[in-house]
């Protein structure tokens, strides 16, 4: 992102930039419309980085001027909770964090924030229960103006005779379409008598057709970790679960292109939601803007209220026969190499294939390949196909590596196990 003083603007952002410094204006005159106005620019912001959406200007800077001030003096709730209004908070951070806007604030006068401190995180949508609503919503208002349309054109609410009327009314008109769609059928007038229609029926004796052979089945794929979609993921955010002591609440970019179900925009990014139990094992500090590797085609489950998409690989030591895993770590984060990108694919070495769409929990497939993802003397992820009976004979380490050759690795956990 360039400095403003190197940004050219269309006539349209150009507009843009005058209407948010008069609304900045505005919002020096404390008065009733202000929440309103504090209200539409966190919705505003909602997707985007500054207030063109990418683009640093004036009026970035413009609101930082006049809101940094009151939103120092805001309570926890009035900044994150469910009322609150955390999206001007992190633009406010974002300006006087960055260069690009050309402030030069001292660290005393920096509105401060406690990213530990979220009351409230927002349940994503669910992009199919959504599309679900809005159709069921669309037959409804169609099927009201259709009714409206056989009882007549009048604007006054029926009364209870009226009421009957309609309903009858209704019935008479799904009957009509009923035996509309039944003629169509048989080729024969929406008019005609149900008897007269069953008798014809019985004429015209269709031939049955013959039984067609089903194609030989395809012979099944072989079983591979290849099925199990891995990627780089870029973690933008991550928090505590509100609700659950052990879990964090990370924003990851994983290469999904816009549109994918289970998928929403933040920052200009496509990304999911991921829950991880790593709150205690793994610093929220070592969690911000960093590179994880990623298992993308798991089913999505909800943790806690909250539907976690994906699952972040990690680290920690393989269990001795007898012991019993207390969940207490050291538990390591596996790195992909340097200078790998968000949603880049990562595979096994002599496993490489294309993974399913969304792996069957039925079948279990994450569970029969997993006790062979492991790490080295070197410190680095492999796959050891030994420690999977379903394939057996299969010989030799595959290291996971990137589609450009990278290989990823840990920071000290040896022998350990992945997942």
């Amino acid at each position: 992102m360039a400095a403003i003083a190197s940004q050219t603007y269309t006539p349209t952002e150009e507009a843009e930039i005058q209407q948010w410094l008069t609304t900045a204006e505005r919002l020096k005159t404390s008065g009733v419309e202000t929440s309103s106005i504090l209200e539409a620019l966190n919705t505003h912001l909602a997707s985007r980085t500054t207030l063109l959406g990418a683009k640093p200007s004036q009026a970035d800077v413009a609101i930082y001027d006049v809101l940094a001030p009151t939103v120092k003096k805001w309570t926890a709730e009035e900044r994150t909770g469910e009322a609150g209004h955390p999206n001007i908070v992190r633009h406010l951070d974002f300006v006087q964090h960055s260069s690009q806007f050309g402030l030069s604030v001292a660290d005393a006068d920096k509105l401060a924030v406690n990213p530990d401190e979220i009351l409230y995180v927002k349940p994503p949508v669910d992009a199919k229960a959504e599309k679900e609503r809005l159709k069921k919503e669309k037959a409804a208002a169609a099927a009201a103006a259709a009714t409206a349309g056989g009882a007549g054109t009048s604007t006054t609410a029926p009364t209870g005779g009226e009421q009957k009327t309609l309903v009858d009314l209704t019935k008479e008109k799904i009957i009509e379409v009923k035996d509309a769609v039944v003629g169509a059928v048989t080729g024969e007038s929406a008019q005609q008598a149900p008897q007269q229609q069953q008798q014809q029926k019985k004429k015209e004796k269709k031939e049955k057709a013959p039984k067609q052979q089903k194609p030989p089945a395809a012979p099944a794929a072989p079983p591979s970790p290849c099925l199990i979609d891995l990627r780089v993921g870029h973690i933008l955010k991550a928090i505590k679960h509100p609700e659950a002591d052990s879990l964090y609440v990370s924003t990851i970019a994983m290469g999904d292109p816009a549109g994918t179900p289970d998928t929403e925009e933040y920052e200009g990014q496509v990304v999911r939601t991921v829950c991880s139990g790593l709150n205690g094992l793994v610093p929220l500090e070592d969690m911000q803007g960093r590179k994880v590797v990623v298992v993308c085609n798991l089913k999505p489950v909800k943790m806690r209220g909250i539907k976690s998409c994906a699952m972040v690989l990690a680290a920690s030591p393989r269990l001795k026969e007898g012991e019993v895993d207390d969940h207490k770590g050291p538990v390591e984060l596996v790195a992909p190499p340097e200078g790998a990108a968000a949603g880049e694919r990562v595979f096994f070495e002599g496993f490489k294939g294309e993974p399913e769409k969304q792996l069957n929990p039925k079948k279990k497939v994450w569970e029969m390949f997993q006790p062979g993802f492991t790490t080295t003397e070197s410190l680095e992820v492999g796959f050891n196909p030994g420690e999977v009976k379903e394939l057996e004979g299969k010989e030799g380490l595959g290291k996971l590596v990137t589609e450009a050759g990278g290989v990823c690795t840990v920071k000290t956990l040896k022998g350990a196990t992945v997942r």
